[in-house]
């Protein structure tokens, strides 16, 4: 006998499956997660925190870490696979769509890749498989998902169509490099500065700073200052960077107006990026002109300032984008 299944039902049972099941952590779990996560979006060192997440069953830990893991040796590790298929196992899609990519690997090319419980073409229809459903229903996130999986400039314009922040800005910067046929001069500029404006407005931060850049061609100073602060507040370490440097007017710009204690404290506040990223270093040798200017009650007011603002903000991050190598 045949019960039939709510669509309704259905639809929640892909949803759990397309969000991933993580295990529930303790509350020191859960703050190395944090950390780690935070360290992660710094390219800084993440992996002794999220390791504690990941072997108490967080997906999205698992697949953070096998992600630097991943990156340090620039191809797939057995380590790194082990954690990405205890993820995909639990339904995480990106770990799924990783998996899925490690066929194109260094080590598939010299022959070293790690055993996996399926090959990267059946992580590909795993993922597939799990992603359509909510894809072909509208829902943004699947959409760019698949997009990811599939790499298919269709995806991508039907997640920004559906309001995905991230694929507005990837929407736009394809645009911006030639894709689509646009008739008219000066239609393909409308409609990357349009997507550009969209992402900002969905709250992306590398989308905001783009359409800050955007505006500070079109000379609109007060609509590059609004974009630059927003970004800023998010902990975005470019926008900080940028709003810093304006601050003490390294260089003098947009109308930014002279501000040195803030300009030294979002500077200082900067020098705590020694990963990965250049904007830790770019800060340090930024720092010495505008203390130059600066009287010693003021460079103390600044290191209260860059406290003030670190406790009321979120955490310095560079927002890297997930599966970031076929990306322009």
């Amino acid at each position: 006998m045949w019960i039939k299944v709510p669509a309704c039902l259905f639809t929640c049972l892909l949803l759990w499956t397309l969000n991933g099941y993580s295990a529930s952590l303790t509350s020191e779990q859960k703050v190395a997660k944090e950390h780690g996560m935070v360290l992660y979006n710094q390219y800084r060192v993440s992996s002794p925190y999220l390791l504690i997440a990941a072997e108490a069953g967080d997906a999205e830990a698992q697949f953070y870490l096998a992600e630097e893991l991943r990156q340090l040796k620039r191809f797939m590790t057995p380590e790194a696979q082990q954690w990405l298929e205890a993820a995909a196992d639990q339904g995480h899609v990106y770990s799924m769509i990783r998996l899925a990519r490690s066929g194109s690997n260094l080590c598939s090319v010299i022959g070293t890749c790690p055993q996996s419980s399926r090959s990267p073409d059946e992580w590909y229809q795993y993922a597939y498989d799990v992603i359509l459903p909510l894809a072909v229903q509208g829902d943004p996130e699947a959409m760019f998902q698949m997009y990811k999986l599939k790499q298919d400039a269709e995806w991508r314009a039907r997640a920004a169509e559906a309001g995905h922040s991230e694929a507005q800005y990837w929407h736009a910067a394809f645009i911006e490099e030639g894709a689509a046929f646009f008739w008219w001069p000066g239609s393909r500029q409308k409609a990357v500065e349009a997507w550009f404006k969209a992402s900002a407005e969905g709250g992306y931060p590398p989308g905001m700073m783009r359409y800050a850049g955007i505006l500070a061609d079109n000379a609109d100073e007060a609509g590059y200052r609004y974009w630059m602060n927003k970004a800023a507040k998010t902990g975005y370490a470019r926008a900080i960077y940028a709003l810093a440097a304006l601050s003490g007017h390294e260089p003098e710009e947009y109308g930014v107006e002279l501000d040195l204690v803030k300009s030294y404290g979002l500077l200082h506040l900067l020098l705590e990026l020694d990963g990965g990223g250049s904007t830790g270093s770019v800060a340090k040798s930024t720092l010495p002109d505008i203390e130059k200017k600066m009287a010693p009650e003021q460079i103390e007011r600044a290191l209260e300032f860059a406290e003030e603002w670190k406790a009321a903000h979120p955490p310095l991050s560079y927002f890297p984008h997930i599966l970031y190598e076929l990306d322009i």
